[in-house]
């Protein structure tokens, strides 16, 4: 028999002992689609780029009544929660991240044809929505009005640009086609 000395058992019982490894963190997820390019369009940017637009006609700076706040436009609507020139700060970032999401693989159009994510033109229109977005948030934190009259027009452009040549069809099964 094979006497072990102390110090090598004492290691043995202690390794018996020790707790399991962490489990590995789990990977990220994988960017996948859960909408069709109409609806990511009318949850994320319409509604963004109408308290950007809104911001023509009404400063978000301006505090309200309450009963005010209910009969004004976007911005006084929202105003409660994050509002202000922070909701326009905030709409503005969600433009920009609208184009991370019309890129993602797999999506689809309102008319079940895959959104045209192979295009160079509606990729460029994708980061023009980004970059209007980023002007946007930038006109918003110097909270300057004519600034955002200004970059309204920029965001409409971008929008506008992939609307003419993917959305505004007669017919919309002809939609996500070029």
């Amino acid at each position: 028999m094979v006497k072990l000395p102390w110090l090598a058992l004492a290691a043995i019982v202690a390794g018996c002992n020790a707790p399991a490894p962490a489990p590995a963190e789990p990977a990220s997820p994988t960017p996948r689609p859960y909408s069709t390019l109409a609806q990511l369009m009318r949850g994320i940017p319409f509604p963004s780029s109408n308290i950007v637009f809104d911001t023509q006609t009404t400063d978000p700076g301006v505090k309200r009544e309450p009963a005010e706040a209910r009969r004004g436009g976007a911005t006084a609507d929202f105003g409660s929660v994050y509002g202000g020139w922070q909701a326009v700060e905030n709409s503005a970032l969600a433009i920009s991240e609208t184009a991370t999401l019309v890129m993602v693989p797999g999506r689809s159009c309102e008319n079940g044809r895959p959104a045209p994510i192979d295009q160079e033109d509606y990729r460029r229109f994708a980061r023009q929505l980004a970059d209007a977005g980023l002007a946007a948030y930038e006109a918003a934190q110097s909270k300057n009005l004519d600034a955002m009259i200004e970059v309204s027009g920029t965001v409409s452009d971008a929008c506008a640009a992939c609307h003419e040549v993917y959305r505004d069809k007669e017919d919309p099964k002809d939609r996500c086609v070029r």
